[in-house]
């Protein structure tokens, strides 16, 4: 079927929708460059953003809504019928769309994407949805769930293995009591930080810094791409959490001219472009690594702005141990993972993941972080970073390291870096081994963990 080009802000939703379900797409990255394309701003894009994201972050609920709505499965619902369902599900209980626009508008997706047939469906299942607010149909869903999990799973848009995840980080800290503030934070758009690279930006040049990182401030209103600095990667859209962990590593001591660092696991590039532009100020040199191609394309074009010498490599992190041991002075592991962290900015991210994924990734960390530590020079410093507060991908893997290399792997006090790094006091729960745990309703930020590791 030709299509038009997709120009309204339900149809760009539509687009993405069908994208993330269909291809695997990651719509924080698809959404803006479909925006642009449509050439949707302000309002517009606003009302796309929210309808994009917020359909996507609750679709595990309204999936719920629209099966009892139908009185059929989901399997049984065409899948077009079924993205389209979702947006006006959105618009109907978690947006302040009037009724019969959020109805008639979209119910004519069905017939922009070829599936007229479904158009009398979809207008009946709409029609019912919207006979009832958010919390009747919240109270309908929760008749006979008695388990508490379940229920706040159900309440705030989550699946049950990523609430139980949440709750065991927080029991972890002694903060249980503060789990329905994480769920809901998760479940509120974040807001656009910026980092400005040092020696390339100053910070008060791009607006007012943020509270904790000094090289971060809060993007204002509008496409963050069309900032001169952000044009000439000077500076880059990056997440305040994830500018911490890697001033971490760059600020834990002073740089000494001549040191080697490396980026383990580099793609898509933003930490290691904030680590290049810091070792080039102190006299440092970075191997940025990553092992698939293409990622590895994006670290080169994140550092291109910042260094030019800075060696890109593809290949696997967790053989650079056996072929360059104890050759770095201070090394990141930004260590791939559910991503639990990061469920404000990756509104899929929630359902994309499963809990049989853990284990292996689990394997994946653990073998990084051997290999680091084979390439981590005596005195280095090495850190080692998860965007996932999971007991099992944060402290599990490092305390079975630890174990393992008794006497020889000490760590470091993670917290206390921080709190030297941060412009402000900022509130780090005791965890063991001095590591770091940062948080969204308690920081802003995505939830990152730090562990600093050094060799004897």
């Amino acid at each position: 079927m030709t299509r038009r080009p997709a120009v309204t802000p339900r149809e760009v939703a539509l687009d993405v929708l069908r994208a993330v379900s269909t291809d695997d797409a990651y719509a924080n990255l698809l959404l803006p460059t479909r925006l642009r394309r449509a050439r949707l701003h302000g309002q517009e894009a606003a009302f796309t953003t929210e309808l994009t994201y917020g359909t996507l972050r609750r679709r595990g609920y309204y999936d719920l809504v629209i099966a009892a709505a139908a009185g059929r499965d989901l399997a049984a619902i065409d899948p077009v019928a079924l993205d389209v369902l979702r947006l006006g599900a959105h618009q109907l209980l978690g947006m302040a769309t009037a009724a019969h626009a959020a109805v008639s508008e979209t119910v004519g997706l069905t017939k922009w994407m070829g599936a007229a047939r479904a158009t009398g469906f979809v207008n009946a299942v709409l029609r019912t949805i919207s006979q009832a607010d958010e919390s009747t149909w919240t109270t309908r869903l929760l008749d006979g769930v008695t388990d508490p999990v379940e229920r706040l799973a159900l309440e705030f848009a989550h699946p049950g293995w990523v609430v139980r995840a949440v709750r065991d980080a927080l029991h972890r800290e002694g903060r249980a009591h503060e789990l329905q503030q994480v769920l809901a934070a998760n479940n509120a758009a974040p807001r656009v930080m910026l980092v400005a690279l040092p020696g390339l930006a100053d910070p008060e040049a791009l607006g007012e810094v943020s509270l904790f990182a000094p090289t971060a401030v809060p993007s204002a209103a509008g496409d963050p791409a069309g900032h001169p600095l952000v044009a000439q990667g000077r500076a880059r859209v990056q997440d305040e959490g994830s500018q911490l962990a890697a001033l971490a590593l760059s600020r834990c001591r002073p740089i000494v001219e001549g040191e080697r660092w490396l980026d383990l696991c580099a793609g898509p590039g933003g930490k290691a472009a904030l680590l290049a532009a810091e070792a080039k100020l102190g006299g440092a040199t970075l191997v940025a690594n990553e092992i698939v191609p293409a990622r590895s394309r994006l670290v080169r074009s994140a550092l291109h702005a910042v260094d030019r010498a800075v060696e890109v490599r593809t290949s696997d992190g967790r053989e650079f141990g056996e072929r360059e041991p104890a050759a770095f002075d201070r090394i990141l592991i930004d260590a791939p993972c559910t991503g639990l962290g990061a469920l404000r900015r990756r509104p899929e991210a929630r359902w994309r993941k499963t809990e049989g994924d853990v284990g292996p990734l689990v394997q994946l960390q653990t073998e990084l972080l051997r290999s680091a530590l084979a390439a981590l020079a005596p005195g280095g410093v090495l850190a080692y970073v998860t965007c996932s507060p999971h007991v099992a991908e944060t402290t599990g893997v490092v305390d079975a390291v630890l174990t393992e290399r008794q006497g020889e792997v000490v760590p470091l006090d993670a917290r206390e870096v921080l709190r030297r790094v941060a412009r402000t006091e900022i509130d780090l729960a005791e965890l063991d081994n001095g590591a770091a745990q940062l948080w969204p309703h308690r920081h802003g930020t995505d939830a990152m963990f730090v562990q600093l590791l050094t060799r004897r």
